[in-house]
């Protein structure tokens, strides 16, 4: 790739040239998009500037193939509770903006140095001093490969894998589009990556009690027009929510889809659409306002109600299903099982 004098990487750099620390933030349950992105820009800014910086992420990593990345590929990502911006210290947002409520940083404890990005601004945001948002390239990690290629860095087939990982995960169903970025880059990481690791990511080991999870699921699945609705009474682990939400959309007569469960203390949630006119992400934070957390893409996204207990009770149950069927302009109505219960009896 050609350099120019004006190239992004060159601009980024320059911005946080001016700051004796970097802290680089991903949005909370950081996908591969989020981790990859923000590995390469720490990359860049240790080879490049040598300055402290640390890659940090709110929340957990749910899906199997995500966590089996992390454990393979030990990305420099630390998941944290809160965060703390100290005096000269930089923020860099990737995979998420500004304004919203899906990250760990807030504009009124620190400097907001730099954002990088893949997901349109709303309109009235205020920007950084560097702002390279780009809705028309299909990961944050094509942008994030392109400055490494504009520094000539060579990302090493770990970080490489990485980046090609979090493309093939941003372009996956109904999200299946590349831009020119991204044809570019894809054969560039090809030959640094390691396909035996993409592999094995992507076909990460299940635990055992995954399966009996994914029974409880289709047993506790309702509908509401094209609406669906599940909550499990239990999981033994966080992967059974998305893997659920992206199985239930696959249904020819489901539109949108919001599957959560109670892991370790907190629920947590994963939200689908298949609608144009719909935004997952917004969806998600119609639901959790005022009780939680949520964001993420215009057909998959997250979300967190922290602290709940044990379980899900009753009353959390009503109130999660009202605001997911107000949020999606649905009145109130018995709702249908996906199985009917002649169907999961029947034949004991």
């Amino acid at each position: 790739m050609s350099r120019s004098r004006t190239a992004k990487s060159d601009r980024l750099l320059k911005t946080l040239s001016d700051y004796e620390k970097i802290l680089i933030v991903t949005h909370d349950n950081p996908d591969p998009d989020a981790v990859a992105t923000g590995w390469a820009v720490w990359l860049m800014v240790k080879e490049r500037l040598g300055k402290s910086v640390r890659l940090l992420g709110g929340g957990f990593i749910s899906r199997a193939e995500n966590r089996h990345m992390v454990k393979l590929l030990d990305p420099p990502i630390e998941l944290v509770r809160s965060m703390t911006c100290p005096n000269h210290t930089g923020v860099v947002l990737v995979d998420c903006q500004s304004g919203n409520q899906d990250h760990l940083f807030c504009e009124d404890d620190g400097n907001l140095a730099a954002l990088v990005d893949h997901h349109a601004s709303p309109p009235g945001r205020k920007r950084p001093a560097f702002y390279d948002v780009r809705p028309g390239v299909a990961a944050s990690a094509s942008i994030a490969t392109s400055y490494l290629r504009e520094q000539k860095i060579e990302p090493g087939a770990r970080l490489a894998t990485a980046l090609l990982f979090a493309i093939r995960t941003e372009t996956q169903g109904s999200e299946t589009y590349y831009s020119r970025l991204d044809r570019s880059v894809i054969p560039w990481l090809s030959e640094r990556a390691n396909p035996s690791r993409l592999a094995e990511i992507e076909s990460a080991p299940l635990p055992l009690g995954y399966y009996a999870d994914l029974v409880l699921a289709l047993q506790n699945s309702f509908l509401y027009e094209e609406t669906a609705f599940c909550l499990l009474p239990r999981a033994s682990g966080p992967e059974i929510v998305g893997e659920v939400a992206d199985l239930l959309i696959r249904c020819e007569s489901i539109w949108r889809v919001l599957c959560g469960a109670v892991v370790n203390g907190d629920l947590l949630l994963s939200f689908r659409t298949d609608r144009k006119e719909d935004d997952a992400a917004l969806l998600a934070r119609k639901t959790l306002e005022g009780i939680g957390r949520g964001g993420g893409h215009r057909r998959r996204a997250g979300g967190k109600v922290p602290d709940v207990g044990p379980k899900i009770t009753e009353d959390l149950q009503d109130e999660i299903r009202n605001r997911w069927l107000a949020a999606c302009d649905i009145e109130r109505q018995r709702g249908t099982r996906l199985v009917a219960l002649r169907e999961i009896v029947g034949n004991l």
